[in-house]
């Protein structure tokens, strides 16, 4: 059993940065993959990025490639989302998810979840 709680969210202007950052409880953390998923107003919730057990394996939307970076520490229990350049179309509530070992795309993949964080990007 893993229980995930977001933090990090807010209200920024387009091109800053924030980092998002996932806190998980449990002892076995680190055989989970972890993903960040969004989902904007009268959208379905879309992949943003994961990361597999070891933290060595990572994977990214394409409108995130090159902005965004997934990171984990698994002696604290937490997985990060670093936002930069962030554009308005970035706003939504982003949730942090858990699977065992590796990463996918797919939410259906995902057993665990956070309640989620706003993110709003103002132009």
């Amino acid at each position: 059993q893993v229980q995930l709680v977001e933090s990090g969210g807010g209200l920024v202007q387009a091109g800053v940065s924030l980092r998002l950052s996932c806190a998980a409880s449990g002892r076995t953390f680190s055989s989970y993959a972890m993903g960040w998923f969004r989902q904007a107003p009268g959208k379905e919730r879309e992949f943003v990025a994961a990361i597999n057990w070891t933290g060595g394996s990572t994977i990214y939307a394409d409108s995130v490639k090159g902005r965004f970076t997934i990171s984990r520490d698994n002696a604290k229990n937490m997985v990060y989302l670093q936002m930069n350049s962030l554009k308005p179309e970035d706003t939504a509530v982003y949730y942090c998810a858990a699977r065992l070992r590796i990463a996918t795309m797919y939410s259906v993949h995902y057993n665990y979840w956070g309640q989620g964080t706003q993110v709003t990007v103002s132009s």
